[in-house]
C-alpha cells in the first residue's frame, strides 16, 4: 500500500504542483517557507503546519479550521500584530525537529474547510499579503525540487491517532527496532493487536501450534469458517490479519526451544504468553542471560459454584529486577482444576491480561509515567482487586 497521499490527494497535489513546499511529517501536514512579517516590519518565512484527517492513504475533509505556526508572532505591514488570527501562543514540540509557536484560528463562513488546499492557501494569503504589502515579489511558491517521502514508518498508512492527540513525541518512544512475543494463544494474540498499532519495527510471532476454532473465541477480530477448515499456523494467520495495518509482522512457525532461543537475541522486549513451565522457564534463563527485559502473562481461573473466580497476573523482569519471578511465576504444566484450556467464553480475560502487559511494557519505555514501577500486578475476578507490588 502507498504511503504517499500527497500523489494520491488532488488538494495535496495541487499544493504541490502550484509551487508550495509541502511536506507531511509524522501525521500533520506542513507548508514551508511561508513568507510572514515581525513586529521589526521584518519579512521573515514561516511553517504551517496542519493536522491531518485521512481515509486510509487519501484525505478526508479537514476536521478543523485551526492551524499551527512556527515562528514570531505574525503582524501587519505597518508592524501592529495579526491579533484577530492569533488564538494561542505557546512552544511545544509536535515531532522531531517541528516545533509551534502559536495557533491560528480562521473559520470560513461555511463554517469548515472543503480540503486542504482551500484551508492552507486561505493562512498562506493572510499571512504572505503583509509581506508582499513591503516586497510584492515574496511568495510561498518557491517550486522547491521534491524530496523523497520517508519510508521508514512501520506502518502501510499514516498513524493519525497520534497526530490527532497531539503525541507523536511521546508514541515515538516505542519505536523499537524488534520485539517477540511467544504464544499466540488468547492473550498472545490480544498482544499483538495492541502492538501491532505502535511504531515497532518488527514484531516476532513464535508459534508452533494450528488455529483451531476454540481460539477464534478468544482472540481478537472474527475467524471466517472458511479460515478455520484450512487450519493455517496461528503465527501465519495473524501476520495476515495484522500485516495490512504493519508492515514488520514476521511468523515463526515453531515453538521457541533450545535449538531457536538464540533467536530471541536482539530482541528489545519480549512477551512471554505460554502456559508450558518447563519451556517459559528455560526462556526466561536465557532472557536474563542476553539482558532482555520481558513480561510473562498468567491466568488461573476455575469454575466454583457454576461461576468463574480466579486471578490475571503480569509479571515483569528487567535487569534491575528479576529476583522475584520464582515467587511469582508458575512454572507447573498443567492444573486439571485450571479451566483456562476448556472455557471459551474467556476472550474478556485476554484481553485484560494483554491489556495490562502492554501497558506496562510502556511504562518502561516512558509512553505512560510510572510513579510505581511494580513489578508484579494481579487482577481477581471475584473481589475486582488491582493490586500492584514488586518495585526494586
Amino acid at each position: 500500500m502507498s504511503q504517499s497521499p500527497i500523489s494520491r490527494s488532488e488538494d495535496l497535489r495541487r499544493l504541490r504542483e502550484e509551487g508550495y513546499d509541502i511536506e507531511i511529517r509524522s501525521s500533520y501536514l506542513l507548508v514551508k517557507d511561508v513568507p510572514y512579517v515581525n513586529s521589526g516590519r521584518e519579512i521573515k518565512r514561516a511553517i504551517l503546519v496542519s493536522s491531518l484527517n485521512l481515509a486510509g492513504d487519501i484525505t478526508s475533509r479537514p476536521d478543523d479550521h485551526t492551524i499551527r505556526f512556527a515562528g514570531e508572532f505574525p503582524c501587519r505591514a505597518d508592524g501592529s500584530p495579526m491579533n484577530e488570527l492569533v488564538n494561542a501562543s505557546d512552544t511545544t514540540r509536535l515531532d522531531d525537529g517541528l516545533v509551534i509557536n502559536h495557533s491560528f484560528s480562521r473559520k470560513p463562513p461555511r463554517g469548515h474547510y472543503e480540503n486542504y488546499h482551500e484551508k492552507m492557501t486561505t493562512y498562506v494569503a493572510l499571512l504572505s499579503s503583509q509581506a508582499q504589502a513591503i516586497d510584492p515579489n515574496v511568495t510561498a511558491r518557491t517550486f522547491r525540487v521534491e524530496e523523497p517521502e520517508d519510508a521508514s514508518s512501520p506502518f502501510n498508512y499514516i498513524d493519525t491517532a497520534s497526530g490527532r492527540a497531539e503525541i507523536s513525541v511521546v508514541t515515538s518512544k516505542l519505536m523499537l527496532d524488534r520485539i517477540a512475543i511467544i504464544g499466540l494463544g488468547g492473550t498472545g494474540a490480544y498482544v499483538l493487536d495492541l502492538t501491532a498499532k505502535t511504531p515497532v519495527r518488527e514484531i516476532h510471532l513464535f508459534d508452533g501450534d494450528k488455529l483451531s476454532t476454540h481460539n477464534a473465541f478468544r482472540s481478537p477480530g472474527a475467524s471466517s469458517i472458511e479460515e478455520l477448515r484450512q487450519q493455517p499456523f496461528k503465527t501465519e494467520y495473524f501476520k495476515g490479519k495484522y500485516s495490512p495495518m504493519h508492515k514488520g509482522i514476521i511468523a515463526h512457525n515453531y515453538y521457541i526451544s533450545s535449538s531457536s532461543v538464540d533467536e530471541l537475541r536482539g530482541m528489545a522486549f519480549v512477551f512471554l504468553c505460554i502456559d508450558r513451565g518447563e519451556e517459559k522457564q528455560a526462556i526466561m534463563a536465557k532472557l536474563e542471560e542476553f539482558g532482555i527485559p520481558f513480561i510473562d502473562v498468567g491466568m488461573g481461573v476455575y469454575l466454583k459454584n457454576e461461576t468463574l473466580i480466579g486471578t490475571v497476573t503480569v509479571t515483569t523482569s528487567t535487569p534491575s529486577q528479576r529476583g522475584h519471578v520464582k515467587n511469582r511465576v508458575s512454572f507447573s504444566s498443567g492444573d486439571a482444576e485450571n479451566e483456562y484450556d476448556t472455557n471459551i467464553q474467556i476472550a474478556d480475560l485476554n484481553a485484560l491480561n494483554a491489556t495490562l502487559a502492554v501497558i506496562r511494557w510502556k511504562k518502561l519505555f516512558g509512553f505512560y509515567a510510572d510513579f510505581e514501577n511494580e513489578h508484579f500486578s494481579a487482577y481477581t475476578i471475584e473481589s475486582n482487586l488491582l493490586i500492584g507490588e514488586d518495585a526494586p
